[in-house]
C-alpha cells in the first residue's frame, strides 16, 4: 500500500531510465497538454494574453479552482467525490456577509462562521458516507440540495432578498480579498500555500500512503490498521473547509453573495483533477498534476477571450480538451505498464 506503486515513478534499480520514470508519472500528460495549450494562446491570443495583465486573468481564475481541485483530487484518489462543493461556496459567502455585513459583527467572526459552515457539511459528508453503503456521489448531491434549500430559505428570512451586500474593514480584505498589484488576487499567494501543504501531506508524509491505500483496496487499508473512516471524515472536511475559503474569498473581493454563485465549480473542480491525471476509480494521482489540470483549464477558459474565437465555442474547447486529457493520460499509462513489463521481463 505504498505511494511507489501508485504515483512514485522511481523504483529501486530504474534510476538511470529518464523515459521510464518520465511515463509514469501521474502528471505527464497533463504537462504536455499545459504545454501545447499555453503555446496555441501564446501565439494566437496576441500580447495581451503574455501580458501581466491577461496572465492576471487566468491565474485568478486558476486560483480560485485550484484550492478546491486540491481536496476533490485528494477524494478522488482516495476513491470518493464531493458534489456539495458547489452550494458550500455561496452558503459561506453569505454566512460571512449576514454576520459581519447584515448584522455588524465583526469580520473575524463572520470568517469564522463562513468557514464554520463548509466543515459542518464536511463532517456530515463524511459520517453519511463511512456510516452508509450509499456512493459519496450520491450523498453529496444530496447535500449540494439540502445546503442549497437552507442557503436560499435563510437568506431571504433574514436579509428579505437572494444576495447581501457586505464592505469588509480594510485588514479582512487585505487577507482573502486584496488584489496586489492592482491584477492579482491574494488568493493565489493562498493557493501556493495550499499547494505546498497538500503536497507535502500527499508525497511526503505517511498520510500520502493511506489516501492511496484508501483508493487502492479500502478493505485491505482496514485490514493493515489505518484509520480508514477517520481519514475519510476528513478528507470530506477539508473539501468543505476548502469550497468555504473559496466562498469566504469571494465575498470578500466581491463585497456582496449571491444564493446562485460557485455551481459552476462542481464541475470544473473535478476537470481539472481529471486533466491533472487522477482517476475517477481511485488510486492514482498527484498534486503536480492537479496544479497542471488547473492551470490548462483556466489558460484555456480566458484564452478564448484573447483570440477573437467566438465565446460561445469555449465550451465546445473545454469538453474536448477534457476528452484528449483523458485520452492522453490513458496512453502514458498504457505507455508506463508496457515499459515496466518489458523491464521486467
Amino acid at each position: 500500500m505504498s505511494t511507489a506503486s501508485t504515483a512514485t515513478p522511481d523504483l529501486p534499480g530504474r534510476r538511470g531510465l529518464p523515459f521510464g520514470r518520465l511515463v509514469r508519472r501521474p502528471e505527464a500528460g497533463s504537462f504536455l497538454g499545459l504545454v501545447a495549450v499555453f503555446v496555441f494562446f501564446a501565439l494566437f491570443g496576441g500580447k495581451t494574453f503574455l501580458s501581466a495583465a491577461g496572465a492576471a486573468s487566468w491565474l485568478n481564475i486558476a486560483a480560485e479552482i485550484g484550492i478546491i481541485a486540491l481536496p476533490i483530487g485528494l477524494l478522488m484518489i482516495a476513491g470518493e467525490l464531493d458534489i456539495s462543493v458547489g452550494a458550500v461556496i455561496p452558503a459561506a459567502s453569505l454566512t460571512t456577509a449576514i454576520v459581519s455585513g447584515y448584522w455588524g459583527l465583526p469580520d473575524g467572526l463572520g470568517i469564522a462562521a463562513g468557514i464554520g459552515v463548509g466543515l459542518v457539511v464536511g463532517l456530515i459528508n463524511g459520517i453519511l458516507v463511512t456510516r452508509t453503503t450509499i456512493p459519496s456521489l450520491i450523498i453529496t448531491i444530496g447535500t449540494m440540495f439540502g445546503v442549497m434549500g437552507l442557503t436560499l430559505g435563510l437568506t431571504v428570512l433574514i436579509a428579505g432578498s437572494t444576495g447581501v451586500s457586505y464592505v469588509p474593514a480594510a485588514s479582512a480584505k487585505a487577507l482573502l480579498g486584496q488584489y496586489v498589484g492592482g491584477m492579482f488576487q491574494v488568493t493565489i499567494f493562498w493557493w501556493i500555500a495550499f499547494i505546498a501543504a497538500v503536497g507535502f501531506a500527499l508525497h511526503v508524509s505517511p498520510l500520502g500512503n493511506w489516501i492511496f491505500a484508501l483508493g487502492g483496496d479500502r478493505i485491505s487499508a482496514r485490514n493493515a490498521g489505518i484509520p480508514t473512516d477517520k481519514l475519510t471524515v476528513a478528507l470530506f472536511m477539508f473539501s468543505g473547509f476548502c469550497a468555504a475559503f473559496v466562498g469566504v474569498s469571494q465575498v470578500l473581493v466581491y463585497q456582496s453573495a449571491q444564493v446562485l454563485a460557485g455551481q459552476s465549480f462542481i464541475f470544473n473542480s473535478i476537470m481539472c483533477a481529471v486533466i491533472g491525471g487522477v482517476l475517477l476509480t481511485g488510486g492514482f494521482g498527484s498534486v503536480v498534476g492537479i496544479v497542471f489540470g488547473t492551470l490548462t483549464f483556466a489558460i484555456v477558459n480566458q484564452g478564448i477571450y484573447f483570440t477573437g474565437i467566438d465565446p460561445n465555442v469555449g465550451s465546445v474547447i473545454i469538453g474536448a480538451l477534457l476528452l484528449v486529457a483523458v485520452l492522453t493520460n490513458d496512453m502514458f499509462r498504457a505507455m508506463a505498464m508496457n515499459y515496466s513489463s518489458k523491464r521486467k521481463g
